[in-house]
């Protein structure tokens, strides 16, 4: 059984996506941490973006193990 790439990769970025996700969840509230951000919460955004880009590749990751 070989390990593909994007198994590791997957699991990183979801890791990190969720963190951030978390995060910009918890610190939401909080107007002045955004102000720099012209109030967008940046957290959130970028973790849901690392999130669902973590999730495909273990998506792609599954579906090759799969096939092969």
């Amino acid at each position: 059984m070989n390990l593909d790439i994007r198994f590791p990769i997957g699991i990183m970025f979801s890791l990190l996506g969720a963190i951030l996700v978390v995060f910009g969840l918890i610190s939401g509230s909080d107007a002045a941490v955004y102000k720099p951000s012209l109030g967008i919460n940046i957290n959130f955004w970028w973790g849901f973006v690392l999130l669902a880009f973590g999730l495909f590749m273990l998506w792609m990751a599954r579906r090759a193990n799969r096939v092969a």
